[in-house]
């Protein structure tokens, strides 16, 4: 076995950093890229003369060193220029909207700022427990498909 490892060790590394970078490409998470930047150390180690072990360990000690020094800020710098804009029932929080039917515990329905008409219920913790028509609400949370609304001067957060 010693022996197949010193003659065909490069194959191994070779097949490593291949199944690493494909790993990669579908993570983009850059933690394949630094094993298979470890694979290269283990197999220039190799073609230095290195016996398999050792290749191992300068493979595993270079990954491990970029994964915990080079891939934070890589991650960091990665993330920079994101996109922070709330989406979905997030984008709703908030929302202002007029009540279209009155709207109850158990009904109703508004029409929010972005054009959206949702059934509605009021909010658990509002004091008024009946919204009538052409009153204003925000969008406390979210349901399912219900938004639960409260009035503006009384909701709460």
């Amino acid at each position: 076995m010693a022996e197949f490892l010193a003659s065909y060790a490069w194959v191994i590394w070779l097949a490593l950093i291949l199944i690493f970078l494909v790993i990669e490409t579908l993570t983009l998470d850059l933690l394949f890229v630094m094993l298979a930047v470890g694979s290269v150390g283990g197999l220039v180690s190799h073609f230095a003369g290195a016996p398999f072990l050792l290749q191992a360990v300068i493979a595993a000690v270079l990954a491990l060193l970029l994964i915990f020094t080079l891939r934070p800020p890589l991650l960091r710098r990665l993330h920079r220029g994101s996109d922070e804009t709330p989406t979905g029932i997030a984008a709703m929080l908030g929302l202002e909207g007029q009540v279209l039917q009155a709207v109850t515990d158990t009904t109703g329905s508004v029409k929010l700022s972005n054009g959206d008409t949702w059934t509605a219920r009021v909010f658990p913790t509002a004091i008024d427990q009946q919204l009538l028509p052409g009153q204003l609400v925000f969008v406390k949370a979210i349901d399912g498909a219900t938004a639960l609304v409260a009035p503006e001067e009384k909701a709460l957060l």
